[in-house]
């Protein structure tokens, strides 16, 4: 999704240069886009432990321990992806019934956008569930 964002980008640019006419709603995609490429990588920041991890407190404890207090953060990050989640889903649905749709030029709807993003939470807070018990095992 994001290389196709690139793309898109570049060929709009490269039509703009040409022809002065960019493609016909390249904002709207582009930002459509990049977002959701944005959300599809929660859940693989989640399993990789690719997040952000501030440990100067407490990299002298032992494995377990830490394992322990990163399963709790886990879990608070399960729960935080989750309500966001729920609350997308709903979202989702408030705004298919309203037909909003972006401002521009295609005027693209949002929900399907919105459902997307949703799911992509529901995934990294499943994730991070997952985590839990190599966390608690201290092999983070």
């Amino acid at each position: 999704m994001l290389l196709a964002t690139a793309l898109l980008t570049v060929v709009s640019v490269i039509s703009r240069w040409l022809t002065s006419q960019p493609v016909k709603g390249d904002f709207e995609l582009v930002s459509l886009g990049s977002g959701l490429a944005v959300l599809s990588f929660l859940a693989w920041g989640s399993v990789t432990r690719a997040n952000i991890l501030v440990d100067s407190f407490t990299a002298w404890l032992p494995a377990r321990l830490n394992g322990a207090i990163d399963a709790f953060w886990s879990l608070v990050w399960a729960a935080t992806t989750l309500l966001i989640a729920e609350r997308m889903w709903q979202g989702m649905f408030d705004t298919w019934r309203n037909g909003m749709r972006t401002i521009g030029l295609l005027a693209l709807p949002y929900w399907w956008a919105i459902g997307i993003g949703a799911f992509c939470f529901a995934l990294a807070g499943i994730a991070a569930l997952l985590a839990i018990p190599r966390l608690l095992r201290g092999r983070g």
